[in-house]
């Protein structure tokens, strides 16, 4: 028997989403432990947060829908404003800065084209 697929699995911001995840608890394995309950913690919540936010708004309405991607992308800034922190208190490389606020800006920019979609659905225009 097959797995069980939901909708926002396809979509490609989710898949993008996951892949920064598994970036973030790659780079954050590396953190001091003294930022165990703080930055790595709040780097790991802000990027699952990404994630979630897009499965849990895929279920409502396409109003709904948009409030969770709103979100999605709050987390995205936050996850840069960590990223920098994080470089400045020399926890990530150059690279794994560079990589991951790579990742942010594409999140960023796939969660702004789905809205604009959503709001031109909603519309009527497609």
């Amino acid at each position: 028997m097959s797995e069980e697929q939901f909708d926002f699995e396809n979509l490609k911001v989710y898949q993008k989403a996951l892949d920064y995840l598994d970036l973030v608890y790659k780079v954050t394995k590396g953190f001091p432990k003294k930022e165990l309950f703080s930055l790595t913690d709040q780097f790991r919540r802000a990027s699952s947060s990404i994630c979630l936010n897009i499965a849990e708004g895929s279920g409502g309405s396409k109003t709904e829908f948009r409030h969770f991607l709103k979100i999605a992308r709050r987390s995205t800034r936050e996850c840069v404003a960590i990223t920098e922190i994080a470089h400045r208190q020399k926890y990530i490389s150059a690279d794994d800065r560079k990589q991951a606020r790579g990742y942010c800006a594409e999140l960023s920019r796939m969660l702004n084209g789905l809205m604009k979609s959503l709001t031109r659905k909603a519309a009527g225009h497609d």
